[in-house]
């Protein structure tokens, strides 16, 4: 262990690559939706690993499988079967209503199957994706990524034909669907750009108009799934089942992993998509207890009631920097007129970890477990520092 925070700043600056712009604390351990630093200051978490520690840190049941499953088997690869691959694709598919599962490391990577399958499918390299959208930073999840400051130095991309349209508008997707158009990619709410979140019915409206032209819908449910939003997947909020879905953070419990989707007679043959640790028996045994603890425990619904319970009582609605409150479950944007760094340094020194994305808006993705009382004391500092 090293001696102090300071001599982790100075090993990291010397020998990491410098990609991530981070406060100077250290996190050495966490418990429930708390975690602590190497002085031993404690912080409520409403980051969560940018929504993976639904479960919390440290759950015992968690753990426990873990330690089990690491004790009989830890990798074998894709060449044998495994018992947790199977009982977990056969757990997606009864929760998610899809048919047939690809196991991988990471959203990215699941957003890469995602686009590769939707070429096998169809046979048409051309996709939409919308404005404001986040699909990863591989250099083909990165195609339909709509950040430029993102894609800069490494275009042209792996996907040169993608077109974005205005998020929230079914009738650009419409306009923009071509003969040789793959897939429509979206996420049912936007997470990177500030937790946007369409008008209702326009979910259903994008997946009649993909069906009516012959065209793959693919939700990227990566950040929303999981009970984020007050159902297990967004998707289930209106009741519109895409073709193909991906999914990672929140299903491993902070273990990576990642799964792609999709529905009966869309699918990869023997050789054609593979990973040599996707699906692996250590991060399938946890993602499967990870998966029990939120039913036995009944997180979902507690996403929708407590993130219904902070937009009520949060209070800075009138505030005047404030432009505007939004969010579904525990995945809740405040939207400032201003740049809001400032504000989560200032909330970190009183002990509660929230980020800034797209500049101006403070999103809130705290572990689903966080109690009442938890999310009393976020409120409580958000008015003071919200100002």
């Amino acid at each position: 262990m090293f001696s102090s925070q300071e001599e982790v700043f100075e090993k990291e600056k010397k020998y990491l690559m410098p990609v991530y712009k981070r406060p100077r604390i250290v996190i050495e351990s966490g418990k429930g939706a708390k975690v602590k630093d190497y002085t031993g200051k404690e912080y409520i978490d409403c980051v969560a690993g940018i929504a993976v520690n639904a479960v919390g840190y440290s759950h015992p049941e968690v753990i426990k499988a873990l330690k089990e499953q690491a004790e009989k088997l830890m990798h074998v690869s894709n060449l044998y079967y495994t018992e947790p691959q199977v009982r977990l694709a056969e757990k997606l598919s009864a929760l998610s209503g899809m048919s047939k599962t690809f196991f991988c490391n990471s959203g990215a990577e699941s957003v890469e199957a995602a686009l590769k399958l939707a070429i096998k499918a169809t046979g048409k390299l051309k996709f939409i994706a919308a404005e404001g959208s986040f699909h990863g930073r591989t250099i083909g999840s990165l195609s339909t990524t709509f950040e430029t400051r993102l894609r800069g130095v490494f275009e042209p991309l792996l996907l040169r034909d993608v077109k974005f349209v205005r998020y929230n508008d079914a009738a650009a997707i419409g306009d923009a669907i071509a003969e040789d158009t793959a897939a429509v990619i979206l996420e049912p709410i936007q997470g990177e750009s500030g937790v946007i979140v369409p008008s209702d019915g326009y979910l259903k409206v994008v997946r009649d108009i993909c069906d009516d032209k012959g065209v793959l819908l693919i939700f990227d449910e990566i950040q929303t799934g999981f009970g984020r939003t007050g159902r297990w997947f967004c998707k289930d909020h209106e009741g519109v089942e895409p073709d193909i879905m991906t999914l990672a953070k929140a299903m491993g419990a902070g273990f990576p992993i990642g799964a792609m989707l999709a529905r009966e007679g869309i699918e990869f043959e023997v050789s054609e998509h593979g990973s040599t640790f996707g699906g692996n028996p250590l991060a399938c045994a946890t993602a499967l207890a990870a998966i029990n603890v939120m039913d036995a425990e009944k997180l979902v619904a507690r996403s929708r009631e407590l993130g219904e319970y902070f937009i009520d009582e949060v209070g800075i609605g009138s505030n005047p920097i404030v432009k505007e409150l939004r969010g579904k479950g525990l995945m809740i944007a405040i939207e400032l007129t201003k740049p809001c760094a400032e504000i989560v340094t200032d909330a970190l020194e009183r002990g509660i970890l929230i980020n800034c994305t797209s500049n101006n808006v403070i999103r809130l993705v705290p572990p689903l477990v966080i109690s009442k009382g938890e999310l009393d004391e976020v409120i409580s500092v958000l008015r003071e520092v919200i100002k």
